[in-house]
């Protein structure tokens, strides 16, 4: 099953950001924390889940696996889907500048 390219989760978002450069798992905890800037931290259960499911959706694959650590890599559809949901970030960042404003509205 191929991603619907609807809106992503946080995790999602974030472990194809940290995938910019091949990871495995325990360097991949951390780099999500570093790019998060300390707002998300992954446990191995919720990260083995979402990696199982980025996988089957084709937005990371493995890029090394000796049989103790498996290395994963974002893909070309990966790296798409996240500059799409970069895109729709910033769109909803843009939306919100009536807030700045002090729309009474809003």
């Amino acid at each position: 099953m191929a991603y619907n390219g609807g809106p992503m989760t946080e995790a999602m978002y974030y472990v194809l950001l940290a995938l910019m450069r091949p990871n495995h798992g325990y360097q991949l905890m951390n780099a999500i924390t570093d790019v998060s800037n300390g707002r998300l931290t992954m446990g191995p259960g919720t990260l083995y889940g979402v990696l199982s499911r980025m996988q089957k959706d084709g937005l990371i694959s493995l890029a090394q696996d000796d049989g103790r650590r498996k290395t994963y890599q974002i893909t070309k559809d990966g790296e798409q889907a996240l500059r799409i949901e970069y895109r729709r970030l910033k769109a909803l960042i843009y939306d919100s500048r009536l807030l700045e404003e002090g729309d009474e509205n809003v």
